[in-house]
């Protein structure tokens, strides 16, 4: 009797559990998922659905002059394939780097490397605005410590270009560059040093070993690097608007949208337009904007799963 009644009490305690994970679960994912449903709703509803007070989440007049008003608006096709370009370019010049700089960190040491290691772990901590205006002083009056004035007479503007985005990629320092760093380092600790003991006494030097030996050892921490610079590339708008106003790309011309969506709808005059139109046509262009992110992760969420678990994030 005793032990039918323990296992009734088991058995309730595994049931209620289960009704609470999946409780937490299901408000989990609704939070998340909500923005996402919201848009697509809102993407396809006509205009007079906006004040009809019986429509919230199915529209009573299904549409897509929403699509194409933003496609036509954002320049979309071109602007994907700038916004692909510059993602993939930072990406690929920021994994390399991050990883010499946190194989460095992570077996080469020096005086001063600790300290060094400290100022990268600052960077994840300081918010960028702190010290946007003296990197936007530097990148307008471009001088490389005196050698571009000292060669051409005066120094060089590197605003609206993708040089800002090139130096701080290939010096370590782009968009969440100290994270990077943070992931390649635990990464390269983790891996045993008789590999590279072995490496030296065949005779490589610290370059070899690092480009044939440690490189290729570090695809877990390279995919996830290089999905998370991918991703966060894509989606910036701070620095992204900062060192480019006039280029096609996702975050300029989203911010631009519905200014040049009411040009065009009032005929020159953006006041007339109506702007509870512009903010449903915005929200078209965002889910515009974010849906090759999440074709790319359909493809690589098994990958990405597993090198997380691979890398020092976790754990």
């Amino acid at each position: 009797m005793f032990l039918a009644r323990l296992f009734s009490i088991e058995s309730w305690k595994r049931w209620l559990w289960t009704i609470v994970r999946l409780t937490l679960i299901a408000g989990l994912s609704f939070v998340i998922l909500y923005p996402i449903l919201q848009k697509i709703s809102t993407a396809i509803k006509h205009q007079t659905d906006l004040y009809s007070p019986i429509v919230i989440w199915i529209p009573e007049t299904f549409t897509l002059d929403n699509f194409r008003n933003a496609i036509e608006i954002m320049d979309y096709w071109e602007t994907l394939l700038n916004t692909f370009g510059l993602s993939a370019m930072t990406t690929i010049l920021t994994a390399l780097s991050c990883a010499f700089a946190g194989y460095g960190f992570a077996r080469l040491k020096f005086k001063g490397s600790n300290l060094l290691f400290a100022g990268v772990i600052l960077t994840i901590l300081v918010p960028p605005t702190t010290i946007l205006i003296p990197i936007y002083l530097n990148l307008k009056d471009f001088t490389l410590m005196g050698i571009v004035p000292l060669l051409t007479g005066k120094p060089v503007n590197l605003l609206n270009s993708y040089w800002p985005f090139i130096l701080t990629s290939l010096t370590a320092n782009s968009l969440k560059a100290g994270l990077y760093i943070f992931i390649f380092r635990q990464f390269f600790r983790g891996i045993p040093k008789e590999v590279e003991e072995a490496a030296y006494i065949d005779g490589a030097g610290v370059g070899t070993t690092f480009t044939r030996i440690m490189l290729p050892n570090a695809i877990p921490a390279i995919i996830t690097t290089t999905l998370f610079s991918f991703v966060w590339q894509w989606n910036d708008s701070f620095f992204t608007t900062t060192y480019l106003t006039s280029s096609k790309v996702m975050s300029t011309q989203l911010s631009s949208l519905p200014y040049n969506l009411a040009i065009e709808l009032s005929g020159g005059d953006a006041s007339k337009a109506d702007p509870f139109y512009l903010s449903m046509v915005q929200d078209t262009g965002i889910l515009l904007a974010i849906l090759p992110l999440i074709i790319i992760y359909l493809f690589v969420q098994r990958y990405f799963v597993e090198s997380i678990e691979r890398t020092g994030i976790v754990g």
